[in-house]
């Protein structure tokens, strides 16, 4: 299959791998944090760590936008959800996320009408064939998953559909980097920059984290030979010393972005003053709102929004799991009250989330060789 298997050579990725520990200098840690939780996925995936010289720790980011959302959004969702005639929708991944009085399925369970779809075009069908009904669209996601959005709305408009609006919780990238690279328990040498949202705002927006911090960034593809390429680039900039900005993930990821999504998201978002993150606080102008010409199809200056404001449970680590200062395993509640089948944190739920990738394939994987090992024994 093109682009896969060429991707998965095992040839090219032996040449990839003898090429990391080729340029990795003796006697220096090398910290590169992977910011899309699709790339954290892969490396637990394939096993890519196992396969790295030991100085190099790859820090998972804040790349998984329902990771990041914090609990009183989700608490805020669900309750214009309760709001007689209403039908609550969302992406399948946000169905489990706990609330503070239980998860969009919990809410379902107790009679709250909650769908999965799959796109919001998919909830603005909805709307259209239920009339007498208001449908609310919980929207998440980074600059990836925004243009559908802003697309979605202006079909709304166009068409004059007012039982339809949008609850909006899509961020931006950047500004979380930013406050990563601020925080002061954190040091980092190098970024593998997202793919995804580069698709769509391209590899520019990056240029500054190479010019004003110093720090290299390669935006990468989510295949095995893609991300070790990546590596092998970042490990040549920091070998001679350079920090720039470059596109590994050329077949897919154009450098000034896609012109077209960026402009129906600017026609139809502009950015928020001030949006909370889980772990990393409020962060200024790093999430989007609606505009006021689709006021009538923006869900919080329709509804009263209660503005719910709840702390994470206190055992849990997630904003420290969040921020790369700690793996996933290194949280109290980690593989113990915390498991993908009963998560505690958002962290644990997402198919993207560090802990859910670290459980399902080194956890389980290191659970099952001691097994193995004890009953031989």
């Amino acid at each position: 299959m093109r682009f896969v298997d060429e991707f998965r050579d095992p040839g090219l990725i032996t040449k990839a791998v003898e090429e990391i520990h080729r340029l990795a200098q003796p006697g220096r840690h090398y910290r590169i944090m992977e910011v899309c939780g699709g790339h954290t996925h892969a490396i637990y995936r394939f096993g890519l760590k196992d396969i790295l010289p030991e100085d190099i720790e790859l820090i998972h980011g804040p790349g998984c936008p329902v990771c990041v959302l914090p609990m009183g959004r989700i608490d805020d969702g669900l309750a214009l959800a309760q709001k007689n005639g209403t039908i609550f929708a969302a992406f399948g991944d946000m169905m489990r996320v706990p609330g503070t009085h239980g998860s969009p399925f919990e809410h379902k369970a107790r009679g709250t009408d909650v769908r999965i779809v799959y796109s919001p075009a998919d909830a603005l069908q909805i709307a259209r064939k239920n009339p007498k009904r208001h449908v609310i669209f919980f929207a998440i996601g980074f600059e990836t998953t925004a243009p559908s959005t802003a697309l979605t709305l202006m079909h709304a408009k166009r068409e004059a559909i007012r039982n339809f609006s949008v609850f909006c919780n899509h961020v931006t990238i950047v500004p979380a980097i930013r406050a990563i690279l601020d925080s002061p328990d954190m040091r980092l040498d190098a970024f593998i920059g997202p793919g995804h949202v580069s698709t769509v705002i391209g590899c520019r927006p990056y240029e500054w984290i190479a010019r004003a911090e110093g720090k290299p960034v390669v935006t990468s593809g989510f295949e095995p030979l893609d991300l070790l390429q990546s590596i092998v680039m970042l490990l040549r900039q920091l070998r001679a010393g350079e920090a720039r900005v470059e596109n590994q993930y050329k077949r897919v990821v154009p450098w000034e972005g896609n012109r077209a999504a960026l402009k129906a998201m600017a026609e139809v978002f502009e950015l928020r003053p001030h949006f909370e993150w889980r772990g990393l606080g409020f962060i200024s102008q790093s999430a989007l709102r609606i505009r006021k010409e689709y006021a009538d199809w923006d869900s919080e200056q329709r509804f009263d929004v209660p503005e719910t404001r709840v702390a994470d449970p206190k055992a849990a680590q997630c904003g420290e799991v969040l921020k790369g200062v700690l793996k996933p395993a290194q949280c109290k509640l980690f593989g113990k009250e915390c498991t993908p089948e009963h998560p505690i944190g958002a962290l644990m739920v997402s198919s993207e989330g560090s802990c859910a990738a670290y459980y399902n394939y080194e956890y389980r994987k290191t659970a099952s060789l001691v097994t193995e090992i004890s009953s031989v024994a």
